[in-house]
């Protein structure tokens, strides 16, 4: 099974104070700020392949609460894939954190744990998206 892409994704309380450091300081370009609550609650940054993302807690509770109870930071994996059925029957019988869903953004996703219990979605976007 092909995985396209592998993306952090950082839980943090603000994104606002990490800006300064990957624009400003490291000239990383910030692609997309999806707002929440008044602040921002999701960026995505890029600098060539390199693609990590933030997200506030607060926005990760709206969202998918269950990833926010956490009460330590934490970093998700987001693997863009091919084939989300190859994934999901690869990983029958694993109680997902959120079923299979399709998201504002375009993509089908399915968010389970890891062993160790570290968040991992898988993503597939449909060729329009």
């Amino acid at each position: 099974m092909q995985m396209q892409r592998l993306t952090p994704v950082l839980m943090v309380d603000a994104i606002e104070p990490v800006l300064d450091f990957w624009v400003k300081r490291l000239g990383w370009t910030k692609t997309t700020e999806v707002p929440h609550e008044g602040r921002l609650g999701f960026v995505i940054l890029e600098n060539g392949a390199l693609q990590p993302m933030y997200q506030t807690r607060d926005s990760v509770a709206a969202d998918v609460p269950p990833l926010a109870e956490s009460p330590q930071r934490g970093t998700f994996l987001f693997i863009q894939v091919a084939d989300l059925n190859a994934v999901e029957k690869a990983l029958a019988g694993i109680t997902p954190v959120v079923p299979r869903r399709k998201t504002f953004y375009g993509a089908h996703e399915l968010i389970v744990r890891e062993p160790a219990g570290n968040a991992v979605t898988f993503a597939q976007f449909s060729e329009q998206a």
